[in-house]
């Protein structure tokens, strides 16, 4: 009697353990599908396929709500689509589930300066500018100046584009946004400095080349406007910027 039990008590173990594993199976197969309709779902997105996409990111959510991805690129969806409610949410879903991911933080800080909602957008920045998980902090402080300069809060601006440059001194971007800033104030001779000081140091970018020869015409400086913009042109003779030069006006060369 006793080896008869132990036997059925065995039995109902393994069968137990088999279920569990066929479980774990299920589940895992779930993940693996969420995973996959999202990553259909994103290159759908990139598409322009927004309907498809939609479809797909539907289906990975169903196949695993715990998915902070998942959340996270059905945010970017609604974002796409307009609807400010349901991208809202699915942002903070994304950032209840993995809330140090700094990458959510940033685009969620995009998307609430792209609605207007600056206070909060820069603040979010910040956020994931600190995150210590965060590998490129100077991008979060020049989106930061960004959407504060949408905002005409140039001061401000002027800061965050300045953290970024300490944190990355040849950070084109950065500088191009604190010179342009300067000389959409009239500061000609700071603007010009900045933009010295890099190209001779840096690596010189189609933006900064522009800029410089927008600068330098501003002053009046006929030869230095010349130089700039010929290096634009040969350097960078495909670029939008090498286009631009055309409709300046007074195209020296």
């Amino acid at each position: 009697m006793l080896r008869g039990a132990a036997s059925t008590v065995a039995a109902v173990l393994l069968a137990a353990v088999l279920a569990g594993c066929a479980n774990q199976q299920k589940v895992q197969q779930r993940r693996d599908a969420a995973i996959y309709n999202t990553e259909l779902g994103i290159a759908y997105m990139r598409r322009g396929d927004l309907a498809i996409a939609q479809t797909k990111l539907d289906r990975a959510l169903e196949e695993n709500p715990d998915d902070p991805d998942v959340r996270s690129a059905r945010a970017l969806l609604y974002a796409r689509l307009g609807d400010s409610r349901q991208a809202d949410d699915e942002f903070r879903a994304a950032l209840r589930l993995a809330p140090k991911n700094p990458d959510f933080q940033n685009n969620y800080a995009v998307y609430l300066c792209s609605v207007g909602r600056v206070d909060e957008g820069v603040q979010t920045f910040l956020s994931a500018a600190r995150n210590p998980l965060y590998l490129t902090p100077e991008l979060a402080y020049d989106n930061a100046g960004v959407c504060l300069r949408s905002a005409h809060k140039d001061v401000e601006a002027e800061q965050m584009f300045t953290d970024a440059l300490t944190i990355r001194p040849n950070f084109g971007q950065a500088l191009w946004q604190l010179a342009d800033l300067n000389f959409s104030q009239g500061k000609l001779t700071q603007a010009r400095q900045e933009i010295d000081a890099f190209l001779a140091a840096n690596q010189e970018t189609p933006d900064l080349l522009l800029l410089a020869v927008k600068v330098t015409r501003a002053q009046r400086d006929r030869l230095d406007a010349e130089l700039y913009a010929r290096r634009l042109q040969l350097d960078f003779p495909d670029s939008a910027q090498a286009h631009a030069l055309a409709g300046l006006g007074h195209n020296p060369g």
